[in-house]
């Protein structure tokens, strides 16, 4: 991640559960602004999934989901996707697609321009 780093702390994840996020039959993104003039991303995988291969598995698909499309990003915000269990077994082209969708819904997309 380019102009972006990891979201690691506790209580930075638990003041974003508390604002309203975004969801779909994949994940849930919760997103909220900084002030810092970059993202820091934050990717929640429950146990319910599956063993840690399986939770690895689906945090690296989501990573790189977010590494390929960080310039579309606007700065600033503080982001956490929580998988859901459906994204186990997903394809990536699906997983992609849904993951962009609910940045746009979430308002934390560049507006593309024609």
């Amino acid at each position: 991640m380019k102009y972006s780093c990891s979201l690691k702390l506790n209580h930075i994840f638990r003041r974003l559960y508390h604002t309203p996020g975004h969801a779909n039959g994949y994940f849930v993104l919760y997103a909220h602004p900084n002030r810092l003039g970059q993202n820091r991303v934050g990717i929640t995988v429950s146990k319910k999934l599956g063993h840690a291969v399986v939770r690895n598995r689906v945090r690296r698909r989501l990573r790189e989901i977010y590494r390929l499309h960080e310039s579309r990003f606007l700065p600033g915000w503080d982001i956490v996707v929580v998988a859901r269990s459906r994204c186990v077994n997903a394809d990536f082209q699906d997983l992609q697609r849904a993951y962009l969708a609910l940045a746009q819904k979430a308002g934390i997309l560049k507006e593309e321009s024609l």
